[in-house]
């Protein structure tokens, strides 16, 4: 008896379905959490990532709401489909965490990171990192004779592209904050 010849994946409808129901693409999201602002809170989280070996690229914790003692955690992180469900599920079964959304498949959202750079140079260097900066809109904060402090807000793939036309003009120093998002339009989260 010969062996069956089945195309893989022919059709999700197929008895023969031997498709992986979990996707093994790595994709990046970026969660939004409200949690309660008490002590504690921010290391139950991360210990929720770095006890299963989940990376975080980018953390971004502050107080949204004074009075109802709120804080926002956005946190960027990648996985296959099926780890980043897993996040979603284990960060919702916290008991001081109100609400968990993902940014990146419930619709549009608004990204932006701020950045510090230190560009030390003198001469061309230093009038091309000026050039550039103004490019990018980058403000200078801080000048001396030998180097800039130069400020830019926006993607992170914006930020790291003016990091690395910086690289060969003098730079000495990075400091980022992390991203914070928020969804585009009213959002209902009845």
């Amino acid at each position: 008896m010969s062996p069956l010849k089945i195309k893989k994946g022919a059709t999700s409808h197929s008895a023969y379905d031997l498709r992986s129901t979990f996707g093994d693409a790595i994709e990046r999201h970026t969660l939004a959490v409200i949690v309660e602002n008490e002590p504690g809170v921010l290391a139950r989280v991360i210990g929720l990532f770095s006890g299963r070996g989940y990376n975080i690229e980018s953390l971004t914790v502050a107080e949204i709401d004074h009075t109802g003692h709120l804080s926002r955690i956005t946190i960027v992180t990648s996985g296959t489909p099926q780890v980043i469900n897993q996040i979603k599920a284990q960060l919702g079964r916290i008991v001081p965490v109100h609400d968990v959304h993902d940014l990146t498949v419930e619709g549009a959202s608004v990204e932006r990171e701020l950045a510090l750079f230190k560009v030390a140079g003198k001469g061309d260097l230093r009038i091309e990192a000026i050039r550039l900066a103004d490019i990018f809109r980058a403000n200078v904060v801080d000048s001396t004779l030998e180097s800039f402090v130069f400020e830019i807000t926006g993607t992170p793939e914006k930020i790291d592209a003016f990091a690395e036309l910086m690289r060969p003009l003098g730079l000495q120093e990075v400091a980022r904050t992390g991203v914070a998002a928020l969804a585009r339009g009213v959002v209902s989260h009845g």
